[in-house]
């Protein structure tokens, strides 16, 4: 289709360049599965892709320096027994990620700095509660701790994943869900079903507030909140086109816009940027990536250009702002995979001939750092997420923001929570089941905050006698490899010998056969005469 030519805008000349291959990554499987999700999840330190894996489901997880080709033995997070459906970093912690999978178990990891040097089997929490498969996981923008989750079991369930326990559920739904997104201060839920509506919800009390038909085409939607309150979705007409529509939540019925734009079959995934009201759309199986500015004036979703690549895309994943390169008025950074196995990144900038800060560009962008825990948002309190300048904490390493924390903990006040655990303990520790909510989770003494202080490890009696107890075991296990290794040693160097001795032993043994063979002629010859003698 023909789009009109947008009015003045900041971004209007926004382009995107892919990086060279050395600076991309190669050699990735990635999944096959054909769930509609995006299969990889980006943060400022690390990229997680979902990947091919024998005998269940994986995900792949890399720092951002560990570029070129991938080896193909390469630590995993491998510790679930069907495939991996969907995957979301934290936005409060850089180093927790959430998965689910098809084994129908939500699982949280802590992912060390500096990535795997060894396959990690052993999540920090088990969410357990579906009776299918989990397509959707979603953290909350502003809580601390708090993560949806969506199953073809058609139950959304929002967790505090610091305790397990399961804060909300809603079971309204009479089909699977495609999408769920909060709006900016996390006070709604939008969700997009199989029924083909589009339903708005009270997310601490379950209450459907607004519902109506959100696109004809029975293939898969998908809706989001914009900064301010609108909703953007997309999805097919009767005739298979794809179209994208924008909303108002009081006014679901009724569509502001409503656009068609081809007749492809892959599934459009919005992926939004707050700070500049722009809308990327990426099809599934689409060699394009077409971007949008939304603003307040017809027609309201302004088309902007469309970013073209030789290779259909499997997945893509979209770096928050924080890791962007603001040197470069890099505004928006994609890590794109191919079906190829190459995850190319793709940097969206606005030429600029100023090498200053540019804070038209950059206004204040998401934090690290949550507004409330999930005790408060649960009581009621309703917080904007935390925002920072750019300017004041960017530091350009590699081109990029760098997290200003190192594999921090979460805090939490009225509840021990399970993330403060270092993996030493909550590995010794075991899993017990959390009679709340139904998530298993290891027990054991959390790492609490102090008052004006980092948080301090302590460890009981207990937990030393178990780690000497491991300690010892370790012990007598190498013991017995070394004498294990020892004996073959042996039992090898013996073989040799005998080997090298066979053949002098072997004549040595022939001769002493002849001998023998002669004394006994001897004998025999000796026994004849004597009996001649005596007769």
């Amino acid at each position: 289709m023909s789009f009109r030519v947008v009015r003045s805008s900041k971004f209007r000349h926004v382009y995107g360049q892919a990086l060279k291959r050395e600076q991309c990554y190669d050699n990735i499987r990635v999944s096959k599965s054909s769930w509609d999700s995006t299969f990889c999840a980006v943060n400022p330190k690390f990229l997680a892709i979902i990947v091919e894996s024998a005998g269940g489901g994986a995900f792949i997880v890399l720092p951002h320096n560990k570029v070129g080709r991938i080896a193909a033995d390469h630590p995993l997070v491998g510790g679930h027994k069907g495939p991996v459906l969907d995957i979301a970093w934290c936005p409060h912690n850089d180093n927790v990620i959430a998965s689910g999978s098809e084994d129908c178990v939500v699982k949280v990891w802590q992912i060390p700095d500096g990535g795997l040097s060894r396959t990690l089997t052993e999540p920090v929490v088990d969410l357990v509660f579906h009776q299918r498969r989990v397509g959707l996981v979603l953290w909350h923008p502003s809580a601390l701790n708090v993560l949806l989750t969506a199953g073809s079991d058609n139950q959304v369930v929002i967790w505090n994943v610091g305790t397990g326990e399961i804060l909300v559920h809603i079971d309204s739904h009479p089909d699977i869900v495609y999408s769920a997104c909060f709006n900016w201060d996390g006070s709604k839920l939008v969700t997009t079903c199989k029924d083909k509506k589009i339903r708005i919800y009270d997310p601490r009390t379950a209450e459907l507030e607004s519902e109506a038909m959100c696109h004809e085409g029975s293939k898969a939607t998908r809706a989001i909140f914009l900064r301010h309150g609108l909703i953007f979705t997309t999805g097919f007409n009767r005739s298979s086109e794809r179209q994208y529509s924008l909303r108002a939540p009081d006014a679901l019925n009724e569509p502001i816009v409503m656009v068609e734009l081809d007749t492809s079959n892959g599934v459009m995934f919005p992926l939004y940027d707050a700070d500049t009201n722009m809308i990327y759309l990426c099809g599934k199986g689409d060699s394009v990536i077409r971007y949008f500015e939304v603003t307040p004036e017809p027609p309201f979703v302004h088309y902007i250009n469309t970013f073209q690549t030789t290779e259909p895309q499997r997945g893509i994943g979209l770096m928050p702002k924080r890791g962007c390169d603001v040197t470069t008025c890099e505004v928006a950074k994609f890590y794109r995979m191919n079906n190829n196995g190459l995850c190319q990144v793709i940097s969206m900038t606005v030429p600029r001939k100023s090498d200053l800060f540019q804070e038209d560009l950059y206004p204040d962008t998401l934090a690290e750092d949550a507004a409330i825990t999930a005790e408060e948002w649960i009581d009621g309190k309703d917080a904007d997420p935390i925002t920072f300048s750019l300017k004041d904490r960017v530091s350009i390493v590699q081109g990029g923001y760098v997290s200003s924390s190192v594999n921090k903990s979460l805090p939490a006040k009225k509840a021990g929570n399970i993330l403060n655990k270092p993996r030493g303990d909550s590995a010794s520790s075991g899993a017990t089941s959390s009679s709340a909510g139904g998530g298993n989770f290891a027990s054991g003494n959390n790492n609490e905050a102090s008052e004006g202080g980092p948080p301090a490890a302590v460890l009981s009696e207990k937990d030393l006698r178990t780690i000497q107890d491991e300690i010892r075991k370790l012990k007598a296990i190498i013991v017995k490899q070394e004498n294990r290794i020892r004996a073959l040693e042996a039992k090898e160097d013996a073989r040799n010998k005998n080997g090298s001795d066979a053949a002098p032993a072997s004549a040595g043994a022939a001769t002493s056969d002849g001998k023998a063979s002669e004394s006994a002629n001897d004998h025999a010859s000796t026994s004849a005469g004597t009996s001649k003698d005596e007769d």
